[in-house]
This record gives structure tokens, sequence and C-alpha cells, in this order.
């Protein structure tokens, strides 16, 4: 049956995001007040500029020597394009949009963060940074990942899967699932065969991980802890729900989430490390197998 992992649960969100400016706006906040009246659409809108008009979101505009310099190594590892990274470079200002929420549903941080510095960026012809990736966001990537009128979104908009090669294979880690509380996932010792495959897995994992926790983040409840099955089943359909798509095949493969506290860096998050939930050789091999069907990858 598994074990209970018992999961904290934060108590307060943040969200980052950076506009980098050749000048300096007059008034920030009504242009972004203005700008986001204009571009974002309803519902989205009224949960927008009530975070806009209250203490919870704030506009840091200063000279850009005053803030950190970006990564612009990490930048370009995660797709800027070096027309971009001169765009931040040579940024004069910059706007730092921030937010803070409870966990849970709607991740209001988030959204109204990113829709804010995308509005204002949008306007203004002016770079967006997702400080937590770091990530430039093109315009078509942030306007995409918003939610709708129906409020979904797609996970992977959100969420960046980055592996390394290793001795033994690759090591895998999310970056995203702490936006919402949760630790990331990893997995290391995947075979090259298995990139893309695991990658797709883990896309469904952590789809079908977030639905579980915050369907514990009740409204208007705010428990210390979640608990959450050791062992997850993770299907076709979590798959192409990250991607925001439908998938009507119903196989699914069980995976084992094992929680990594110790021996981090002081300060560091843990982990939860991917596992087949039975142990043997080819286990890897066997769950993409059984997934995604045999002669695929």
């Amino acid at each position: 049956m598994g074990e209970i992992l018992t999961l904290p649960v934060p108590e307060t969100l943040h969200a980052t995001y950076a506009v980098a400016l050749s000048a300096d706006p007059a008034d920030p906040r009504e242009l972004a007040r203005t700008q986001v009246t204009l571009r974002v659409a309803p519902p989205l809108r009224d949960l927008v500029l009530g975070m806009l008009d209250s203490p919870m979101l704030t506009l840091d505009l200063r000279p850009a020597g005053e803030f950190p310099p970006l990564p612009a190594d990490l930048l370009s590892l995660y797709g800027a394009s070096p027309e971009r990274l001169a765009d931040v470079g040579s940024a004069s200002y910059v706007l730092a949009v921030r937010a803070a929420y409870r966990p849970g549903r709607p991740p209001a941080h988030e959204w109204a963060t990113r829709a804010v510095a995308g509005s204002i960026g949008a306007a203004l012809s002016a770079p967006v940074i997702d400080v937590f990736t770091p990530q430039v966001l093109a315009q078509e990537h942030l306007w995409r990942s918003l939610p709708g009128a129906d409020g979904d979104t797609r996970l992977t908009d959100w969420m960046l899967l980055p592996h390394t090669a290793g001795t033994h294979g690759f090591w895998f880690t999310t970056k995203g699932l702490a936006r919402f509380g949760l630790p990331e996932l990893q997995t290391d010792h995947v075979p090259p065969g298995l990139v893309e495959p695991w990658g797709r897995l883990l896309n469904g994992l952590a789809r079908r991980l977030l639905d579980l926790w915050l369907d514990e983040l009740h409204a208007g409840q705010q428990p210390l802890h979640v608990e959450l099955p050791e062992l997850i089943s993770v299907g076709l359909q979590d798959v192409a729900a990250a991607h925001g798509v439908e998938e009507p095949m119903r196989r699914e493969v069980t995976v084992r989430l094992r929680l990594d506290e110790e021996g981090l860096d002081e300060g560091a998050e843990p982990l939860l490390t991917v596992l087949a939930a039975d142990d043997g050789p080819d286990r890897l091999e066997s769950l993409c197998a059984a997934l995604f069907g045999t002669g695929v990858f």
C-alpha cells in the first residue's frame, strides 16, 4: 500500500518578475492599472486589479545598478536570444513586480505578477524576466500561460525540466512546483534513450501531484501539513493535462516518491525523488514502456 509523506505547507508563497526598461516610466502603478485593464480579460482582470490595489502586490522601480545583476548565463540556458540578453544587459531601470499569497487555488501571486509585468512589458516593448526560473518570457508564452475564462493553465508553461548528463545517465529535476508550495521532483541515472519519455512522465507526475496537493488546500483553510501517498499513479491523461490537451486513453503506471531532506546545503529546500514502485533491472525502461507502449523511444 505504501506509506504516507507528510509535506509542510508554507505560510506564504512569493512571486517576482522583472521588467527591464530603457527609460523611467512616470507612474508604474497607474501604467500597470491601465495596461491590465486593456490587455487582460475577465475574470482574471478582476483578480489582477484587486491584487494591484492591495498591499499583496508591490512595484519597485529602481536604476538597474541598484538591483543584483540578472544571471545572463542562466537566461541564455533557458532560451533567451542574444538580442533579448542585450536588452536586459543595457536596461537603465528595472521594475520588480512582487506579490505574496497563501498556497492553494488560485495561485494569485503568480497570475497577478505575470499579468502585471507582461502588460507593462508589452506596452513598453521591454523584456519580462521570470526571476524564479530565471527565464526571459516571450510575449506569446507569457499570455498563453495565463488562465482563460475556465481558469485552466498548462503546467508546462510554469515549469521547466532541466536535465544534466552524468557518468551513469541523466539527472532530472523540475523547476516550477515550488511556485505552488511543493518540493521539486528529481530522478537520477536516467538512461540517454529515456530522456524524452521520462521527461514526459515527470510532467504528468507533476500534474497529478499538484492536483492532489491543491485538493488538500481547501479555500479558507490553511493546514500546517499535507499528507500525500508515497505511491502515486501517473497516466497518459496526466501527461496530456500537463500540456493542456486531452487524452482518451486511461493507461497508468505507479511510481514511488521519497522525501529527501538530509544532506542538503543549508537553506536548500527538500526534494521528492521519483523511483520505480518496484526495484529491479531496467525499471525506468519498464515504466516508460508500460505507459507509452513499446517501440516508441
